[in-house]
């Protein structure tokens, strides 16, 4: 877990009031295209779940803030595209990463309507992929679909394996101090899920 992350987890943790902001904001970036690589949503997520059952973050907001700005984010990408599609070879970060695009046509073409729901939860297509389909000129009511549903279900199951970890060590029950021991408890368990889907190509890799 980078320093970022734990910043902003600590922040959210001391600052109730900015759970759902910040969730949006770092949510929505990493699912705007342009500005991608600079947010590590899924990170925060995985070890937002950890802390959710012994207090330290509220449910309702976080899972509001990832799924709002994870739509809305999808959502900008998908209107640059149909609006914008014919200049984006030339803007930034294509031009700093040329094979980001034509990947997102080909896992386009391989997934076709499929694909926005799909590349939610693939790492490297996720903020690519809805560019895409407004440059391919996806139909809107099939788009808006797949956006939400997939926010929907891409949130919770990003917190499940923290928050599941988090519930087992309380059940168990740890006496003293047992607040601090389940969070970091939970907190490895998820960096470790983090790892995996890094490994498994869920994640970017600057994620």
């Amino acid at each position: 877990m980078n320093d970022a992350v734990q910043a902003l987890i600590a922040f959210i943790t001391n600052h109730a009031a900015w759970t759902f902001p910040v969730v949006f904001l770092i949510t929505f970036g990493e699912s705007f295209a342009f500005i991608s690589f600079a947010f590590p949503g899924t990170t925060v997520l995985l070890v937002a779940g950890a802390l959710v059952p012994v207090g330290a973050l509220h449910l309702w907001p976080v899972l509001a803030g990832a799924i709002l700005g994870a739509v809305i984010g999808d959502a900008i990408s998908y209107g640059l595209g149909l609006r914008y599609g014919h200049l984006l070879d030339d803007r930034w970060p294509f031009t700093r990463y040329p094979t980001l695009l034509p990947r997102g046509y080909a896992f386009f073409e391989k997934h076709g309507g499929k694909s926005v729901f799909v590349g939610r939860f693939f790492g490297p297509m996720r903020a690519v992929v809805p560019l895409v389909a407004g440059v391919t000129r996806m139909q809107s009511a099939r788009f808006w679909l797949a956006n939400i549903v997939s926010a929907l279900i891409w949130a919770p199951a990003l917190m499940i394996p923290g928050f599941v970890a988090t519930y087992a060590v309380d059940e168990i029950g740890i006496g003293g101090s047992w607040r601090a021991v389940l969070a970091a408890a939970a907190a490895a368990f998820a960096l470790g899920v983090y790892v995996l889907m890094r490994r498994l190509g869920w994640l970017r890799s600057g994620n």
